[in-house]
């Protein structure tokens, strides 16, 4: 048994080994403090499904050989213009028009990750080797000129703006609209009844059904968001197909030797600007599940950190700056917003008053990039 431990545990797989370990140390630390584990464990499920296609948007730029995406804000904010444009046009008070303004966000951010991405990606064509670091700045002065933006796009929806002066609200609720759509769909909810004290099943019933009918939301002891993970595993199945068609082949030639895919004929910069759109466009669509997963879109500088998340994630799942695979996806959303969703509570409980569940999420997400670059050129740098 510890031979096959020790396999496992071997090679590039020791980092999500660790994290794993660390993951189901810190559930039976939360079992002894007396919290949910079905609560941390469906938290940890709906955060899974709200960042996931946001870490699946790596993987087309990490195998165009862009390393990963810290300007995955520039896509973001592709997203937040198509849902604001969909909340602006789409009368989604009326019933069964929340599908239709989701699918005219997802749509129009479609657009929007287009046209950024391309954009992105001459760029990048122009700095190789810096992509990196040329991202993260990219990023940051987006963000930064979308917050003035913000204040003068000609939005008239009443509930967007501002009550008093001009420009859009920094936090815009869409509890009247498409928020938590997906997060209901067919949703699987273990509900526990106070009179009988027994749980019961309820299928496809939001959260504000569970209150109304049993009377606060803590009767609710574990939810599976069945509509936010069948939409990420979608997702993952469209770019599975995409990375395995002839183009997708030879953007990931580019990746890995583009000295040779030069030799062999292939366009490099057409191939690297491919990745970079592929990867905008999942960044928009990626932001707009993760809003209606939390119910609210954020603006101004919301986005700017949102890149790092998502890279540490893809990171603990097993890539490197050079490789990147859909599995490695699925693992690392898993493990990262598990330590998160899990950790955070227990940090609380045990350090009261210390804030340290948000220095565990910092010490979290940043140690993990940081350790991945330091790997970057692999066994030549020890």
């Amino acid at each position: 048994m510890f031979d096959r431990i020790k396999t496992f545990a071997a090679g590039d797989n020791l980092p999500r080994f660790v994290i794993l370990v660390f993951y189901l140390l810190i559930l039976l630390v939360a079992f002894f403090l007396n919290q949910s584990i079905g609560v941390l464990i469906s938290d940890t499920l709906i955060r899974y499904g709200m960042n996931g296609i946001l870490v699946l948007s790596m993987v087309p730029a990490i195998q165009a050989g862009t390393g990963p995406n810290f300007g995955l804000p520039i896509g973001a904010i592709g997203g937040l213009l198509g849902m604001l444009i969909s909340m602006e046009f789409i009368p989604q008070t009326i019933a069964g028009h929340q599908w239709i303004g989701l699918l005219v966000a997802i749509l129009v951010a479609i657009v929007f990750g287009i046209f950024f991405g391309w954009l992105y990606g001459l760029l990048l064509n122009r700095v190789k080797g810096s992509e990196m670091v040329i991202a993260t700045y990219t990023a940051f002065s987006f963000v930064a000129m979308m917050c003035i933006a913000w204040l003068v796009l000609p939005f008239q929806n009443k509930s967007m703006k501002w009550p008093i002066g001009q420009g859009l609200k920094n936090t815009i609720t869409m509890e009247n609209t498409y928020g938590g759509l997906l997060n209901d769909f067919l949703s699987l909810k273990f509900v526990e009844n106070h009179l009988t004290g027994k749980l019961e099943l309820v299928f496809n019933r939001s959260n504000s059904w569970v209150i109304e009918n049993y009377g606060i939301e803590s009767a609710l002891k574990f939810q599976f968001p069945t509509g936010m993970i069948l939409v990420f595993l979608l997702a993952c199945y469209l770019v599975y197909l995409f990375i395995n068609s002839k183009t997708g082949v030879a953007m990931r030639a580019v990746g890995d030797n583009p000295s040779f895919a030069v030799a062999s004929g292939l366009n490099v910069n057409r191939s690297r600007l491919i990745g970079v759109i592929l990867s905008t466009v999942l960044a928009a669509v990626g932001i707009v599940i993760y809003s209606q997963g939390f119910g609210y879109m954020q603006l101004y500088n919301a986005p700017q950190q949102m890149a790092f998340g998502a890279v540490a994630a893809i990171l603990i799942g097993g890539a490197s700056a050079q490789k990147a695979k859909i599995s490695h996806v699925i693992i690392g959303t898993f493990l990262f917003n598990g330590i998160l969703v899990a950790g955070l509570p227990v940090a609380n409980q045990l350090v009261e008053g210390g804030g340290l569940s948000d220095v565990f999420r910092v010490i979290i997400t940043y140690g993990v990039i940081l350790y991945a670059l330091t790997k970057i050129g692999g066994k030549s740098n020890a």
